[in-house]
């Protein structure tokens, strides 16, 4: 009897291991995401205008929900220019980006008003790329670094960026340090080897957007993604809400120049 009652109590367990749980979540109100920048090339002296306007999704939402119908425009000395929707939540337009001008962007969307004020932050030439085939942990790995020189007397931050399929890497910089002198941005990945072709961008920045990045970088290194992937904690940037400040974005708007240069692996 004993016995049967011991088999009797397996069954139930067993079966109610079955059982399907639903677990209800409470669902914040989806977060207005913005990234905006105005970006002027070293080179060519061409602008460019991005502005991508997506929402929060919820936890185990599986695409970005992004906002085709917002307002969106840029206001300098020269007037007001109103962006238009491209697709996948994009607004762009035609503006030059001048030295020593302020640039505002207003987003308004489903009843709210978001806006933030910048001016233009220049950045040295990329200059050259060093490539070494010793580098890593493991002493065969491929290491490269894009060497700039940074300008003597003049507090400078930089966000540097290099991209290329096999991984992407991104840093900041502020001169306290190398005020100046010569210094590089430092690019390793796994994967990379011979002809494979690598990107670098270094964006002059200000201080508040380097304070937000480097959080954003330290957060991803430990949480394992990237720096626009979905954050363990919330990072505010510069965008304020001015119809409810409780209310505020998620993103920056900046407006930087831009030093680009590809390099071929050898």
């Amino acid at each position: 009897m004993k016995k049967l009652f011991i088999l009797i109590a397996v069954a139930i367990v067993s079966i109610s291991c079955e059982d399907v749980v639903e677990i209800e979540l409470n669902e914040d109100t989806p977060k207005v995401v913005i990234d905006a920048k105005l970006t002027r090339d070293l080179a060519t002296n061409e602008s460019q205008v991005y502005v991508r306007i997506t929402t929060t999704a919820p936890f185990f939402g599986t695409t970005i929900p992004t906002v085709s119908n917002a307002i969106v425009t840029i206001t300098d000395a020269s007037g007001t220019s109103e962006l238009t929707h491209t697709s996948n939540g994009v607004y762009t337009a035609n503006i030059s980006v001048e030295d020593n001008e302020t640039y505002t962007l207003e987003i308004n969307y489903n009843g709210q008003v978001y806006t933030a004020s910048e001016v233009l932050n220049t950045v040295p030439p990329l200059e050259f790329v060093e490539q070494r085939n010793d580098g890593g942990f493991s002493g065969e790995d491929i290491e490269l670094k894009a060497f700039f020189t940074d300008p003597a007397g003049v507090e400078n931050y930089y966000f540097f960026e290099g991209l290329s399929e096999a991984g992407n890497v991104y840093d900041t910089f502020y001169d306290e340090f190398f005020d100046g002198n010569e210094i590089f941005g430092f690019y390793l990945v796994e994967d990379i080897e011979p002809n494979d072709e690598v990107t670098f961008f270094l964006s002059g920045v200000d201080q508040q957007f380097y304070n937000f990045m480097f959080t954003l970088l330290q957060q991803s290194s430990e949480d394992g993604g990237g720096p626009f992937e979905t954050q363990p904690a919330t990072v505010r940037g510069n965008i304020v809400n001015t119809t409810n400040p409780d209310n505020y974005p998620l993103g920056y708007f900046r407006v930087s120049e831009i030093s680009t240069l590809s390099y071929t692996v050898q």
